[in-house]
C-alpha cells in the first residue's frame, strides 16, 4: 500500500488544503524528527514544521512567505536546516522508500530525464 503523505481536507476558511501530512505518514516518518531542547522559548510542533518545509516546497515560495498559520517563518527554517545538519532528511527519504519498497509500490527500474534548453535574452 502506498503511503499516503498528504491529506486533502477543507481547513477552517472552507479552502482546499493539501499540506496536512497524513496520520498514516505521520506514524511513519515522525519518530525521525528530533525534539527541540526545552529551553527558551516554547518549541514548534515537529509536524507543523514539517508541513510547513512541505508547503514551502511545493509552492516555491521563500521562506519569509510561509504562512503565519504555521509559525514564525524564522523558526520553519531554522529547525529545516538544523535537521538537514542532522541527516533527517535522508533518513525519512530511506524509510518511505523502504515502506514503498516493502509495500510493492517502488518500481527501481524508473528513469528520470531532463532536457536544459539555454535561454538567451535580448535586449
Amino acid at each position: 500500500m502506498l503511503l499516503n503523505l498528504f491529506e486533502v481536507s477543507a481547513g477552517d476558511s472552507g479552502c482546499v488544503s493539501r499540506d496536512v501530512i497524513s496520520d498514516e505518514a505521520w506514524a511513519v516518518i515522525g519518530p525521525l524528527f528530533p525534539t527541540a531542547k526545552s529551553t527558551g522559548r516554547p518549541p514548534l510542533d515537529r509536524r507543523t514544521v514539517v508541513e510547513a518545509t512541505a508547503w514551502r516546497f511545493r509552492t516555491g515560495a521563500p521562506w519569509r512567505d510561509v504562512p503565519e498559520r504555521f509559525g514564525n517563518w524564522n523558526t520553519i527554517y531554522k529547525n529545516f536546516n538544523r535537521w538537514c545538519e542532522l541527516g533527517v532528511w535522508a533518513k525519512v527519504l530511506e524509510k518511505t522508500q523502504a515502506f514503498a519498497q516493502q509495500s510493492g509500490d517502488l518500481d527501481w527500474v524508473a528513469s528520470i530525464d531532463s532536457t536544459i534548453v539555454r535561454v538567451h535574452q535580448h535586449g
